[in-house]
Formats: structure tokens, sequence, C-alpha cells
């Protein structure tokens, strides 16, 4: 790594090195990056091309590869929009790819969604038979976000659904129908009654399951909105929702769990885990972490540090990155800044908060953050997608190799 590529900024170094950039030959976009199965990666670019990146043992060494996949029914000239990939909810078994893009015709765009799977036994998890498995949707709308779920369904089995933001101001809902081998459009209020009358395009989507048979779902407008939701799946039914404007286009969206330990002081709760959600947001120039939203919605709210001086922040990610049980938050800019913010537990009569702890710059804007296993070794990486292509990253803390 040459420290003069990627600055080191902030009040501590970032403690992640890069191990391998892979450059693609076109651009990418927020919606360009998802994981397909354990430790394996798909990067979309605008151009048509899909890309898989993996670790594999080559002359008994571990190294990245990364290798197009000629996924079937994508024409040459098509510009990819998005894809999402997920494993089927058990007991079902099998790996599911979707793709939306649009077709140049020349008098006309078409845009198309196509759903790969594979049915044969033993081919389930294959992603070169799995890419010739195609089910093609033309689509009446101009598609933005593909994002699975998982649902509880009428019999008590959970399923897992592809959800599709669209220019139409709908979400829409596909689900498979195991009789037919298919995946089928549905009313999206059969399952997900907060997501319609939307009051403009949804630029991201984040659904989380909370205790209780409910889930939070929430999404992120063109026209500003922001809108939260929490519902009862048995119903399904909203038990509460709210909404908030903001004056520009919401680019993500993100509820995430913190565990904490009540206080001793509290003999009725010293030993019990609270489950408290919070909920962040980002503008074009401003991101706003809330509390607990099951207990204050979307009136409290406060602005991360230095956030608005990045420009845009694309995509955001929270977990545990240096092993201490406390979370982090990951913001990805258009700006070209990845800016790491630590939750600090709040003191008896303090607010709790997010305080900035390191900054690390790019060369062309973060557009997507994955963290996962990619070398089987127990350590998670940093998959940060960038408009000229993806960036892995290692940890690097004192006394961890």
């Amino acid at each position: 790594m040459v420290m003069g590529e990627f600055g080191f900024l902030g009040k501590e170094a970032c403690p992640f090195v890069e191990d391998s950039f892979s450059r693609f030959l076109s651009q990418s976009n927020m919606y360009g990056l998802c994981q397909a199965g354990e430790q394996e990666l798909l990067a979309a670019t605008l151009k048509g091309k899909v890309v898989c990146f993996r670790y594999q043992d080559l002359q008994q060494k571990i190294r990245p590869v990364a290798k197009e996949v000629q996924f079937t029914y994508i024409p040459v000239d098509a510009e990819i929009v998005s894809i999402d990939a997920f494993n089927k909810s058990s007991p079902n078994r099998g790996l599911v790819v979707g793709i939306t893009f649009i077709k140049d015709s020349g008098d006309k765009a078409t845009p198309f969604l196509n759903i790969y799977c594979d049915y044969e036994p033993g081919s389930e998890f294959n992603l070169e038979s799995i890419a010739q498995s195609c089910l093609n949707l033309e689509l009446q709308f101009t598609p933005f976000q593909l994002y699975h779920t998982e649902v509880q369904c009428e019999n008590g089995c959970s399923e897992t659904v592809f959800l599709l933001s669209g220019h139409d101001q709908r979400i829409h809902l596909y689900k498979e129908n195991a009789s037919l081998h298919q995946f089928e459009e549905q009313p999206v209020e059969r399952l997900f009654p907060e997501l319609q009358e939307l009051p403009s395009n949804v630029l991201w989507l984040d659904v989380l399951s909370i205790p209780g048979g409910r889930r939070l779902s929430a999404f992120g407008c063109q026209n500003g909105c922001v809108g939260l939701a929490l519902v009862d799946q048995t119903g399904p039914e909203i038990v509460q929702s709210w909404r908030v404007q903001q004056d520009s286009p919401i680019s993500t969206v993100l509820l995430f769990p913190l565990h904490s330990q009540a206080e001793p002081a509290d003999p009725d709760r010293s030993s019990v885990n609270v489950w408290s959600v919070r909920f962040l947001w980002s503008e074009w120039s401003v991101h706003c972490a809330l509390r607990d939203v099951q207990e204050y919605g979307v009136s409290c709210h406060a602005c991360l540090s230095e956030s608005d001086q990045c420009d845009a922040v694309l995509c955001a990610l929270v977990t545990d990155l240096d092993f201490d049980g406390q979370k982090e938050l990951l913001l990805g800019t258009y700006g070209q800044e990845l800016l790491c913010y630590k939750f600090q537990q709040p003191m008896r009569g303090t607010e709790e908060q997010f305080q900035l702890l390191w900054r690390r710059s790019f060369k062309s804007p973060l557009l997507s953050i994955i963290y996962l296993d990619l070398t089987g070794d127990g350590l998670r990486e940093l998959a940060i997608l960038t408009l000229k292509g993806l960036h892995i990253l290692q940890v690097h803390y004192h006394g961890v190799p």
C-alpha cells in the first residue's frame, strides 16, 4: 500500500490495510455490490458486466480472483442498475441472484428484472449453473434498489423475497412459487402494508426484524421524505408509523440494533439485554443518527460530526470492527472519504453519541460497503465498491495479524 495514495486522517489511524484492488472496465453504482454465498461477492458494472470476487488457493497461497460471470439474457448493450442475492430460507436450498437492467433498443429503453435460480439437485449453489437458469421479467417502470428480506408467511414458515423500488413511486414484491419453480410478482400490501401509498420514489429501503414477531421498515425518498414503520408480522399490521421531511434526496437509510447491559443500580434489569434499535439516514450532505426508534420514532436526532463536509454519503455499515463489543458506524461518501464513528456508551445523566474515530481517503467516490470473511480465516474483510473498482481491506490492529 502506498501512503500517498490513501491518506490517513482523523483522531486515529485507519486500522485497515489494502489487500487487493480490482479495477472495472466501466463504472458501477450504489446498487452494484452484493454478497453471494458465504465467501463470494458479485459486483455489477453499468456496461452489462458482472464480476465474481473470491479468494482461492493458488500455488499454496490464498490469492484474490476476480472473474466475469456470464449471466444469460443480459444484452451486451444493457445498463445494469442493481444486483442482489440471497440463500433461500431453510428448509429450502439454493442461491438466488436478481439483476435489474435497462436494454437500449434504439427507439426506447426497456427495463428488465432477471432472477437466476437453479433447481437441479447439486447445482443450487453453483454460480455458473445458476447464471444459466434465468427468469426474465419485463418491467413497466425504471428500477432502483433491489433488496431482499425474510418474511413470515401464513403457514408459519419464513421465506425470503425480493423488494424492488421503481420510478413509479411503488415497491414491487417478488415471491417464489415453489410449485412452478419460478418467482412471481405479488401485491406488496399483502406482506408489507407499510410500503404502499408512498410519497415519492424510494431510493433506499431497509427492514429489520425485532423480538416479539415484529419488524421495523424504513425508506428514504427522492423528495427528501424519510419513512419508518413498526409492524406486527402476524397480521401483518402496522402498529405505528412516522415520517419526517428533509430538504434533499435520501441516499441511505439504515436500521441497526445496539445491545447494552442495563445498569446494575436497577435490580429488575441488572442482567437483562435491552434491545434498542437506532436509525440512520443520509441526505446529500447531512446524516442523522436517532435514539431508540421504538420509543422515540424520528423525533430525536443528531447530526454526525463532519458528515456534512464530504459530499453525499452513499453507503453505511454498522458492525464491531475492533472486537471490543461496541459498534462502529462506517459512512462511505461521494467525496471519496470513508468515515468511522465509534458508539460511546452513555454515562448516567449523559446522552449517547457517535464520535468520529478515523477517516480514510480514496481516489474515487465510495458506493457500497460489505463486511464479510472472504478468506475463511475467521477474520472479516472490508469490501468497498468505488466508482472505479473493488477494494478489499484487511484489519491490522496491534497484536492482530
